[in-house]
């Protein structure tokens, strides 16, 4: 498969939130499109940007993305990368694009003298894990929760 691999663009905005609804699918979660695109376009796009995103180009379109922000560990008590999500197209699958996708990041990180780079996937997620376990990766048990603000 022919791809490239480049910063989301405001014209990938459409394209993204597709992906990011086919993601929540996928994560057995609740997506709503509703003021994404706005959001979304703040975020990456904003003064002082506070998500960063990159994109799998192929055949005019976007297939698959990864979006990241930089964050500060308490523990470490350095910056470090946080990999927000990493989504591809089924037939996007199986080519190494996942690898190639966290080698930038790696460089990303490196760049910005980040200690390490975290993540969560879903335990159902037996295919993700065992890409995640066979680059080097490792797993902590923990719950995560969310607490609605209601805004």
């Amino acid at each position: 498969m022919e791809y490239l691999i480049r910063n989301c663009e405001i014209t990938d905005l459409p394209k993204l939130i597709i992906l990011l609804e086919k993601h929540a699918q996928f994560e057995k979660a609740e997506f709503s499109p509703e003021g994404k695109e706005e959001g979304l376009k703040k975020a990456l796009f904003g003064k002082n940007p506070k998500l960063y995103c990159l994109v799998v180009a192929a055949k005019e379109t976007v297939v698959g993305y990864t979006s990241y922000t930089f964050d500060f560990s308490t523990w470490d008590a350095a910056h470090f990368l946080y990999m927000d999500c990493l989504f591809l197209e089924e037939e996007a699958r199986s080519f190494g694009i996942g690898e190639v996708l966290i080698n930038k990041l790696k460089e990303i990180g490196t760049k910005n003298n980040c200690v390490n780079i975290q993540w969560q996937t879903p335990q159902f997620n037996e295919r993700a894990i065992k890409f995640y376990n066979r680059i080097g990766a490792k797993g902590k048990d923990k719950v995560r929760f969310t607490l609605d603000l209601n805004l």
